[in-house]
C-alpha cells in the first residue's frame, strides 16, 4: 500500500512537471500542487483511455493511467486550470 502511494506520487510529480514544460506561458504553482496536477491527469488519462478504448473495464471507468496517459490528463488538468483560475482580480 504505501508502494502504491509512493508510486502515485511520483508518477504526479513527472506528470505534472512534464505538463508544466509542455504548455506556454507561466503558471504559478508549487511543487505539491504540480503533483495534485499530475494525479488528477492520471486518473483524467485512464478515464479517457476507458471511454475511448474499453480497456480494463473490470477495474472501473476511474483508474489511474500509464505514464503516457498521465502526461495527457495532467496537460488537460493544468489547461483546464489556467482557464478557470486566471484572472480573479476585481477591478473598481
Amino acid at each position: 500500500m504505501l508502494g502504491l502511494i509512493i508510486t502515485i506520487i511520483i508518477v504526479g510529480l513527472i506528470a505534472g512537471a512534464l505538463a508544466r514544460l509542455i504548455v506556454p506561458g507561466k503558471q504559478d504553482m508549487s511543487i505539491p500542487m504540480t503533483i495534485l496536477i499530475g494525479i488528477i491527469g492520471s486518473f483524467v488519462g485512464g478515464f479517457l483511455g476507458y471511454v475511448l478504448f474499453h480497456k480494463d473495464g473490470s477495474d472501473g471507468f476511474l483508474q489511474p493511467a500509464g505514464i503516457i496517459g498521465s502526461i495527457i490528463g495532467a496537460i488537460i488538468v493544468l489547461l483546464l486550470w489556467i482557464k478557470f483560475s486566471g484572472r480573479r482580480s476585481i477591478t473598481s
